[in-house]
């Protein structure tokens, strides 16, 4: 098993972060490490989203737990791999809060799936944040 997480605070409100997390086909405005994704069904536990990154293979993954304003939990499985993502929310008062990604791998070579996953987090929250917080994205690098 490996583990890793990332964390940043945002003058964003919880809600404000959660508006942008339940709008998956949104996702790409902020997470370059999307070219195409697609959810059918409602953002609950159990609804699957296909997610293709630039350039490598779509896949499927399945949120496994909602909780509004608070957390989601996806969980993708690729042969003898399983990768568990959390996506915290956890406000800090003041209107203001931190996110957090937290990546979870278990099967062979956990570790290096595990980084490659997580390699682009603390971009992927930076835009996050900014996007949150009602600054423009920058076209190249965000």
């Amino acid at each position: 098993m490996w583990q890793r997480e990332y964390s940043i605070e945002t003058t964003a409100s919880p809600e404000t972060v959660w508006k942008l997390f339940h709008d998956v086909p949104g996702w790409k405005t902020w997470n370059q490490g999307i070219e195409r994704i697609s959810m059918e069904g409602p953002f609950a536990e159990g609804t699957e989203f296909l997610m293709q990154p630039p350039g490598q293979e779509a896949f499927t993954s399945r949120l496994v737990a909602v909780r509004e304003n608070e957390l989601f939990e996806d969980e993708t499985v690729l042969g003898d791999i399983r990768v568990v993502v959390a996506h915290r929310i956890q406000p800090t008062g003041s209107g203001r809060c931190r996110v957090t990604y937290a990546a979870t791998v278990h099967g062979p070579d956990a570790e290096e799936v595990g980084m490659a996953v997580t390699e682009d987090f603390p971009d992927v929250l930076k835009s996050l944040a900014r996007l949150a917080e009602g600054a423009p994205l920058k076209a190249a690098g965000r």
